[in-house]
């Protein structure tokens, strides 16, 4: 419609001309029975919305039909006064003589019981759920909006789609704030007519009595009676907006309109519909209760046993497990997918670490999430994919939990007004604070006080805040998970990546030298133990030679490697430039080799566990040794069984290198500080 909001604005200004501005009786009546029919829309409306924001202009309308209403009290109370006998609103009389049959005290008890509905009932219970309403949705707020948040990094959303998302957030957090402040008008309002009733009854029984002379009752029964219908012109539009307020704020979770919810819900079990209609029926016959009891209660009776039969019998029988409510129903490729784990990486956390995951609070965790898959692909070459984040009920307020594939694979719990103290290995004094354990590298550590920041530093700790303890906790954890991140999804983002570079490559080698299948295997190998896979032509021109040769996964991974030794070789040097390792004697690799049985597709050391145990302690105190002196924990072995030795090794000391001579670069030097006998 044109220029609707130049004929609004118009009308607001009449509202308030209407307070000083005399109009006719007919006029007067007009003006009434609109007030009553714009309440009936607003209370029609409320009941067939189904969210509040639907209807977001209801906290200024409210304040509009309120400012309406108390200007035709005035208007209403001018001419009352001024007129008294000759006073025609038809509105106001029909209220005063038809409803309470000219009985002024009738009417003033009917009035007063209308006000105290309103004023104490409704509308104290509305501004009540009002103002639980806005306090949990700003509470909510950061919350939702972390959560479009995540949605969006893991694109499962488009920037459109989180931009409007965020609005509606924006804009259900501002309709119920308004709706907390605008809830106080109808208050307001339900005492106004109160202290406007009696002045009304004061004015006119001293205008009647002074200036008309007349008696008190006569001056009674003509203004009191004017009032009285005044006053409930007033309160039954009055009452209806009330009823809308209590609606709309109260209605949080609707499906459908308000008449469908109610008939749906409440006729749902017919067991209720036939034991009310007994009880109906019982006491209809046997009480002095009318006869009209029994009646109404056979009509539940018919209607439950109608609505029985209504209902297929599969319905009666129960929906099947797919189908109950509240779930997808399972008969769509689309609804099956919302239902199978989809995402790599999850973090869960408690609702206290909010704060650390809102932008809008300062929080950098996503930010930081961002940064650690960017640094993975850097440095392993493995693209991770989003990591949804979402809070979680069932954490403790401050706890996170890390989950890969559904699974969760570590928890922590933050301090978050405190910073951690860690202690590397090298402080000997004890520092004041919550004695804990580092997440990522189970070290000892302290929750501290920020005020002993530089006192810890001073005493050989290493002091971090609590979201670089969760980036380092969430980093150490994909490192060492690297090869369960890499699934069909990642793949085929690593070779489309490939492929723009070199598509022939891409091209000879899959699907007719090798399936992906089996390259997924190779650079999980090479993952599990480290190996950065960032060199993937080099890997794959590896693979395309070698696979020509076997197709054994362990030849392949140890083709690549070799191929990689440069790459692997500056991975485990110290800084003096050299490789300093611990070895296995030659009779040990011999035994070794000689254990090695097929067990389904694959060879794997089978050792006698006296034997293993001894092999694995011996092991232990060697690298023990090695890393005492500042060198990262590296064995050397033959080529012939390093994948097996590795994989034998790393079951039970995870972090362990396990390199063969054959990965050494002529131009590195080995030092070997240790040798491992049985």
């Amino acid at each position: 419609m044109k220029n609707v909001d130049i004929i609004v604005s118009l009308m607001i200004v009449a509202i308030v001309l209407l307070m000083v501005l005399p109009v006719p009786d007919r006029m007067l009546d007009f003006f009434q029975i609109l007030n009553i029919t714009l309440s009936m829309i607003i209370l029609f409306s409320t009941m067939y919305i189904r969210n509040a924001l639907e209807l977001s202009s209801f906290p200024t309308l409210l304040l509009v039909v309120t400012l309406f209403r108390l200007g035709l009290n005035v208007a209403s109370t001018r001419l009352i006064l001024l007129e008294g006998p000759k006073f025609q609103g038809r509105v106001i009389r029909t209220f005063g003589d038809f409803v309470v049959k000219g009985d002024y005290v009738v009417g003033l008890i009917v009035f007063f019981i209308l006000v105290i509905i309103q004023f104490i009932v409704i509308t104290r219970g509305a501004e009540r759920i009002a103002e639980v309403a806005a306090r949990f949705t700003l509470d909510a707020m950061p919350g939702k909006q972390m959560s479009v948040d995540a949605d969006l990094n893991s694109g499962l959303i488009t920037e459109e789609e989180a931009r409007k998302r965020r609005e509606d957030i924006r804009r259900e957090a501002d309709f119920y704030g308004a709706m907390d402040g605008a809830s106080k008008f109808v208050r307001g309002d339900a005492i106004a007519s109160i202290i406007i009733v009696f002045i009304n009854i004061i004015g006119g029984l001293l205008i009647g009595m002074l200036r008309h002379g007349m008696s008190l009752a006569e001056a009674a029964q003509e203004y009191v009676i004017l009032t009285v219908g005044d006053g409930l012109a007033a309160q039954i539009p009055a009452l209806l907006v009330s009823t809308a307020t209590g609606i709309i704020v109260s209605r949080a979770a609707s499906k459908e309109n308000l008449g469908k919810d109610l008939v749906t819900e409440l006729s749902r079990e017919t067991k209720v519909l036939l034991l009310t209609g007994g009880v109906l029926i019982f006491l209809g016959i046997f009480t002095p209760i009318p006869f009209f009891s029994a009646i109404l209660g056979g009509a539940l009776i018919f209607l439950a046993v109608y609505t029985s039969r209504a209902v297929p019998q599969e319905e009666l029988a129960g929906p099947a497990p797919a189908e109950r409510p509240g779930g997808p129903v399972l008969s769509t490729p689309e609804e099956v997918s919302e239902i199978i784990q989809s995402d790599t990486v999850e973090v869960e956390i408690g609702y206290g670490l909010i704060p650390l995951a809102d932008p809008s609070q300062g929080g950098d965790l996503l930010d930081r999430i961002t940064s650690i898959r960017k640094q993975l692909a850097f440095e392993l070459g493995l693209v991770v994919s989003p990591i949804r984040v979402r809070d979680s009920v069932l954490l403790k307020p401050n706890e996170y939990s890390i989950k890969i594939r559904g699974s969760e694979v570590a928890r922590y719990e933050l301090v978050p007004n405190r910073l951690l103290a860690i202690n590397p290995g090298t402080a000997k004094e004890k520092i004041p604070g919550i004695p804990t354990r580092e997440p990522a590298f189970n070290l000892e550590a302290y929750w501290i006080e920020e005020w002993r920041k530089e006192e810890a530093q001073q005493k050989g700790y290493t002091v971090v805040d609590p979201p670089t303890v969760f980036a380092t906790h969430l980093s150490e954890v994909l490192r060492r998970h690297a090869d369960e991140l890499l699934g069909f999804k990642e793949l085929e983002l690593l070779i489309e990546g490939l492929k723009e570079k070199f598509p022939k490559l891409v091209e000879d080698l899959i699907p007719d030298v090798l399936k992906p299948a089996e390259i997924k295997k190779v650079l999980q190998r090479l993952l599990k133990e480290g190996v950065s896979i960032r060199n993937l032509p080099t890997i794959f021109e590896t693979l395309l030679e070698s696979a020509e040769k076997s197709k054994d996964i362990d030849y392949l991974v140890e083709s690549v490697r070799k191929a990689l030794k440069r790459q692997i070789a500056s991975m485990v040097r110290s800084e003096d430039g050299k490789i300093h390792a611990i070895v296995l004697e030659r009779d040990l690799e011999q035994k070794l080799l000689e254990s090695l049985k097929e067990i389904g597709e694959e060879r794997e050391l089978l050792l006698n566990p006296e034997v293993s145990r001894e092999l694995m302690n011996k092991i232990s105190n060697e690298l023990g040794n090695l890393m005492k002196k500042g060198y990262q924990p590296v064995i050397v072995c033959s080529s012939r069984i390093r994948p097996y030795f590795s994989r034998y090794v790393m079951r039970t000391i995870p972090g362990v290198y396990v390199i063969s001579y054959d990965e050494i670069p002529d131009d590195y030097t080995l030092q070997i500080e240790g040798v491992v006998k049985l």
